[in-house]
């Protein structure tokens, strides 16, 4: 059971509604502690292959319930971050965020922390710590760059300014903007296409691609072993591909 998240799995797919509405999923840090147990079981579930996050009502994320800070609440260690995403850098398997309404400050981190965004037509981005004393310190300050380039990125960071989807894609961090009502429609459409590849494949790309990044020299990047590579030339489906292939029929991923 949990208390400010909706989960639900089907098809390989986990889906995680942020469900504090009321504050447009501003969270507190025992949301976030729940979600980073949410998807702490999405890593261990042999059985999901991709997770989907948006959020309940109106919002996406409005970022730190600074309310709740303001108010004294409790002060809690948050070991993965904001939404149980950002500072999680161990999850291979692909995770996408469908935003449905405002992504301000730490639920923009959120997005920036899945490896897709799916944009509504009705979303807005910003990381407005700067307007209120602060900084984008889970992350945004970090990723944004890497994401889009130094100069679009202090554009956005520097003035604290909100974005419309269409922006977003174009300065390179959206790769869809649909229409509201079809957004989950459109989100599970790409989940769904995910899962139609080899799980173990899915997760090699994402590893050796993020690695890949951190690595200056491109030769020692494609000289690196790695474990999921080896996990994935190791598995049933790296014989399965190619037979059902050859066979000329759908193959019957196993994920192992």
């Amino acid at each position: 059971m949990t208390e400010f998240c909706l989960v639900e799995k089907e098809n390989h797919i986990m889906t995680v509604r942020m469900n504090r509405p009321d504050r447009l999923n501003a969270l507190h840090p025992p949301a976030n502690v729940e979600l980073g147990e949410v998807f702490d079981d999405f890593a261990a579930d042999d059985d999901m292959w991709v997770a989907v996050i948006t959020g309940e009502g109106r919002g996406f994320s409005a970022g730190n319930d600074l309310r709740y800070q303001a108010e004294g609440g409790e002060r809690i260690a948050i070991p993965m971050g904001f939404g149980g995403l950002t500072s999680r850098f161990d999850l291979t398997k692909p995770v996408i965020a469908a935003v449905n309404g405002v992504a301000m400050g730490g639920g923009f981190e959120i997005a920036l922390a899945c490896d897709l965004i799916i944009a509504s037509e009705k979303a807005r981005f910003a990381l407005p710590e700067p307007k209120v004393g602060l900084a984008a310190l889970a992350g945004g300050l970090n990723r944004l760059p890497r994401q889009i380039g130094s100069k679009r990125a202090l554009g956005m960071i520097l003035t604290g300014r909100h974005v419309s989807p269409e922006e977003g894609k174009e300065l390179g961090f959206v790769n869809e903007v649909v229409p509201h009502d079809d957004l989950m429609t459109a989100t599970l459409r790409w989940a769904q296409q995910i899962t139609e590849c080899a799980p173990l494949s899915i997760r090699a790309s994402k590893d050796v691609v993020y690695r890949s990044l951190d690595t200056p020299s491109l030769e020692d990047s494609m000289k690196t072993r790695y474990s999921s590579v080896a996990d994935m030339v190791g598995s049933e489906d790296f014989v399965e591909g190619p037979k059902a292939f050859a066979e000329k029929r759908k193959p019957n991923w196993r994920g192992k």
